[in-house]
C-alpha cells in the first residue's frame, strides 16, 4: 500500500435505508422463539432466510439479563435469521446493548417510550427484510402536505424506493427482489412481483393498489403476507389491500 495515500480514500460510509425485520419478543423461552422463527424461515426461505432482523424487548414485563438476551440473539441464529441490534427503547435497553456490543437502532422505537415525533415504522420484521444490501432511491425530507412521488418505469431487483410522508406512484413494473414503500398509500399501474409496504410510519389507513399482482409480500403498517403461490383468483388481477383490524385484506378491484 502506498504510505502516502490520503486515509480518506480508504472507504466510503453513508447513511440510507436498509432493509430490516423486528423481531418482538412476547416471552423469555428461547426455544419456542427458534421453532416459531424455523416456520417462518421454512414457509418462505427466499424472505427470511439470513434476513437481517433488530430484537424488540419493549413487550416484556422486565428485560431478561444479558444472559438470558444472549440465548434469545442465539435463537435468532439457529432460526437462520442474523440479529443486528436491539430495538431503541429505555436507557436500561442502551446499557444493555453497550453490554452486549449491539447497536440501538431507532427505526424501531420500543413500545413502552412513545415518542413526540410520527411513530416508527413495524416491520413484518419483518418488514421481513433482505439480508442483501439495497439501493435506495429515497425522497427528500418533506412537511406538510405534499403530493404523491412518482416513479416512471420498472424498478429491478435489488432496487429499493421510498416515498417518505407521501403516497407512491410506481407506472412500471416492480421485479422479484425489488421493494416499494411509502409512509402513505402505493400505486402500482404495472406488475407487482417484489414487496409493497404501505403506512410505513404506522398508518392503518393506507391502501395498495396493483394493476398486476404477483407479489412476494404485501404489507400495511407492519401487518404482511407473504406469498409463495398466489392464490388462483388473484394472480394476475388488479386487487387493493387494507387493513381491517389487524388483519390484512386483499380483494380484487
Amino acid at each position: 500500500m502506498n504510505a502516502s495515500m490520503d486515509a480518506t480514500d480508504a472507504c466510503d460510509l453513508r447513511f440510507g435505508q436498509v432493509g430490516l425485520a423486528c423481531v418482538r419478543v412476547r416471552r423469555v423461552d428461547a426455544a419456542a422463539l427458534c421453532d416459531e422463527l424455523e416456520r417462518r424461515v421454512r414457509a418462505a426461505p427466499q424472505m427470511f432466510a439470513r434476513a437481517a432482523v433488530v430484537l424488540d424487548l419493549s413487550h416484556l414485563l422486565d428485560l431478561p439479563d444479558d444472559g438470558t438476551v444472549d440465548a434469545l440473539l442465539e435463537a435468532v441464529r439457529s432460526a437462520g435469521m442474523l440479529p443486528v441490534g436491539l430495538a431503541y427503547g429505555t436507557s436500561e435497553t442502551e446499557a444493555l446493548a453497550k453490554r452486549m456490543g449491539l447497536p440501538l437502532i431507532a427505526k424501531f422505537r420500543a413500545a413502552y417510550e412513545p415518542s413526540a415525533a410520527t411513530p416508527a415504522a413495524t416491520a413484518p420484521p419483518s418488514e421481513p427484510a433482505p439480508a442483501a444490501a439495497r439501493e435506495p432511491i429515497l425522497s427528500a425530507p418533506t412537511s406538510g402536505n405534499v403530493g404523491a412521488q412518482h416513479h416512471a418505469g420498472s424498478i429491478r431487483s435489488g432496487q429499493q424506493i421510498y416515498a417518505r410522508d407521501r403516497d407512491l406512484i410506481v407506472t412500471g413494473a416492480v421485479a422479484n427482489g425489488a421493494e416499494v414503500i411509502a409512509d402513505g398509500n402505493i400505486h402500482i399501474y404495472g406488475g407487482l412481483r417484489g414487496r409493497a409496504m404501505a403506512g410505513a410510519q404506522g398508518d392503518e389507513k393506507a391502501r395498495i393498489y396493483v394493476s398486476d399482482f404477483r407479489a412476494e409480500l404485501v404489507a400495511i403498517a407492519g401487518q404482511y403476507r407473504v406469498f409463495e403461490q398466489i392464490p388462483g383468483d388473484l394472480e394476475g388481477q388488479s386487487v387493493q389491500c387494507w387493513l381491517d383490524g389487524e388483519k390484512l385484506m386483499i380483494a380484487r378491484l
